[in-house]
């Protein structure tokens, strides 16, 4: 029992040895590894045009320099091209960086977007007061309701309704006096007639079978029904009990919803939705799905929403649809020919749209790119990228953004200056560290034999200070070639 501690001791120190021979023998390998490259020098992660003989932290972000080696061709390491970034692996799942591949879309795709019901036009009853008058009495039926033709509506009183009706009646009773003996051409006239004062009768509100009854009964009326002219829902109802109406005012709109229309939002030019391509409507709140075909009617385009807006044609037996109902539709459609991309790989600015493609691994190179046409989540380029580029369809925001803290003045901000205006952005270029500024502090600045110089940091400032003739003859030499070049240049 008393060698078990003296046990236990020994294999501790056995395990603590291993760990430490483990860590020295990784460390040793790791700087027998580096020790076979020459070390050039230390460089800013973020600004890689900062470089330093010696390690340290970077006056500007306060990161850790990371040393280049004889060999070292990688992105980070490299100076790139303006406005281009080097992101490490671990950088890009990060940031959610996923690329992919530039290439021919020729397979059918299914676009999604959302439509509106709409009753159709054709199928659509608007009944208008034919004259002045009261409406004396309403049946119950508000919007919302089934009604079937000749049903009646309402009950309307003008006393333009009994003098038309006396007029219809005078006639008639001439008509039967003077048949007796007329000729088929003279009957043919007093039947056309009748026809037309039946005709005044209709358009002041009169159904057939209330015209059939003044006929029978030859008795006039001072209220006509208004009666529903065929089977539909009703729209809407704009007048109540007692109310005066004026001749042209709408009293009811009435719809026959056994067919529809279904007003899809699209984008593009809408030229692959051809009249007759079958789609699928689907009613979330239902749980339900028809079948519906793109009518022959060329789209509109709405200013509102900047989509074309696509009339599809539907049956609707079982009054699934009501107007106004939002609903989901899915078309199958061939997309335009062309290289197509994701619509997200497109940033747009405005004044112009880009994407980044990965030109060497790691590296992402934003690129100008002119859109031919959208169609559903896509779109096609017409120039900017060719067959089998690799492009950023993901995180290419934050992608951009990283380059717009990178980039030099002369890179993305729109049309590229000329060689004076480079020359005036030299003196915006830190002396010491060689970092291009956006703007000059005035905490950061210092003057030498007439000269005013720019810094990135307090840090380079004092460098500069300890030895100004080191930098500013550099820089002086720099950007005096510079304007050699240029004035021989006008020359």
């Amino acid at each position: 029992m008393k060698r078990t501690p003296a046990i236990v001791a020994s294999v501790v120190i056995l395990l603590v040895l291993s760990f430490v021979a483990g860590h020295v023998t990784g460390r040793s390998g790791e700087k027998s590894q580096a020790s076979t490259r020459r070390l050039l020098y230390y460089v800013d992660p973020m600004h890689p045009a900062y470089r330093s003989d010696k390690p340290g932290i970077a006056p500007d972000c306060g990161m850790t320099l990371e040393p280049v080696y004889d060999g070292d061709t990688g992105p980070a390491k490299s100076s790139l091209p303006p406005g281009s970034v080097s992101l490490s692996a671990e950088q890009q799942q990060l940031i959610g960086v996923r690329v992919e591949t530039v290439a021919i879309d020729s397979a059918s795709h299914t676009v999604r977007t959302t439509g509106r019901v709409s009753a159709d036009d054709n199928r659509v009853y608007r009944l208008m007061a034919g004259t002045d008058g009261w409406i004396q009495s309403l049946q119950n039926n508000p919007p919302g309701t089934s009604v079937k033709k000749n049903q009646p509506l309402a009950s309307l009183y003008s006393p333009d309704f009994r003098n038309a009706e006396a007029s219809y009646l005078g006639f008639l009773s001439s008509v039967e006096r003077l048949k007796t003996g007329m000729d088929p051409s003279d009957q043919k006239r007093v039947e056309d007639s009748v026809r037309i004062n039946e005709e005044q009768l209709r358009l002041l509100g009169m159904g057939e079978e209330q015209l059939k009854e003044l006929n029978r009964t030859r008795r006039t009326t001072s209220s006509i029904n208004l009666v529903a002219p065929g089977d539909g829902i009703v729209l809407s109802r704009s007048v109540s009990p007692q109310q005066r109406f004026e001749k042209g005012a709408e009293l009811y709109r009435i719809a026959d919803l056994r067919k529809v229309w279904i007003i899809a939002d699209v984008r593009g030019q809408g030229g692959e939705f051809r009249p007759g391509t079958r789609a699928r409507v689907s009613i979330p709140e239902l749980g339900r799905a028809i079948d519906a075909r793109v009518s022959s009617n060329t789209p509109l385009f709405d200013p509102t929403s900047r989509t074309l807006k696509l009339r599809l044609e539907a049956d609707n037996p079982a009054l699934l649809l009501r107007p106004d109902m939002f609903v989901d539709v899915e078309f199958q459609a061939k997309p335009p020919a062309g290289l197509s991309v994701p619509a997200e790989a497109v940033l747009d600015s405005g004044m112009r749209k880009i994407v980044y493609v990965e030109t060497s691994d790691g590296v992402f190179e934003p690129r100008p790119v002119e859109v031919a046409s959208a169609y559903g989540d896509s779109v096609a380029l017409a120039k900017g990228v060719a067959e089998g580029d690799r492009i950023v369809v993901a995180g290419n925001f934050l992608l951009d953004s990283e380059s717009r803290m990178r980039a030099t003045p002369l890179s993305l901000t729109g049309p590229q200056p000329d060689v004076k205006t480079a020359v005036q952005r030299e003196a915006l270029r830190d002396p010491v560290c060689g970092m291009t500024l956006s703007h000059s502090d005035p905490n950061l600045v210092e003057r030498y034999h007439g000269d005013t110089f720019s810094f990135c940091s307090e840090s380079c400032r004092k460098k500069f200070r300890n030895d100004p003739g080191r930098y500013a003859g550099e820089k002086s030499a720099s950007v005096l070639g510079q304007e050699h070049q240029l004035d021989s240049h006008h020359d």
